[in-house]
């Protein structure tokens, strides 16, 4: 979908707040509290946009992302790296992902990073 993101992280709070700050932004949320079956899942939405939690339980984010980047059918959609890890830019190139936001994160850079990537 043209302007649907979906967040993958396992941590309630961040989903909430992501997906209030983002809906009313005008864009479509979709959340998930593990990477389980990822490939299929963002197959069966095709998002604009993917952040993509280190933490994640079902494998992880790293592997997450790298199945996705992996699938040529789906190695076009963005993934943007976001955790509170120290070494968050060495996972997000290690993930493949086009991106990374570092935990804790100002909303409004959260926004602007998803302008960057999604036109509403």
């Amino acid at each position: 979908m043209a302007n649907q993101i979906l967040i993958f992280d396992d941590d309630e709070d961040i989903l909430s707040i992501c997906s209030y700050i983002l809906e009313d932004e005008g864009y479509q949320v979709k959340t998930f509290i593990n990477s389980d079956d990822v490939v299929n899942r963002v197959t069966a939405l095709n998002p604009a946009l993917i952040f993509m939690d280190n933490w994640i339980p079902g494998g992880g984010g790293v592997g997450a992302v790298q199945q996705i980047k992996s699938d040529p059918n789906l190695s076009h959609i963005p993934v943007i790296y976001f955790s509170a890890h120290l070494d968050i830019e060495e996972l997000s190139v290690k993930a493949n992902a086009d991106a990374f936001l570092a935990k804790p994160f100002d909303l409004n850079k959260l926004v602007n990073l998803v302008k960057a990537y999604v036109s509403n």
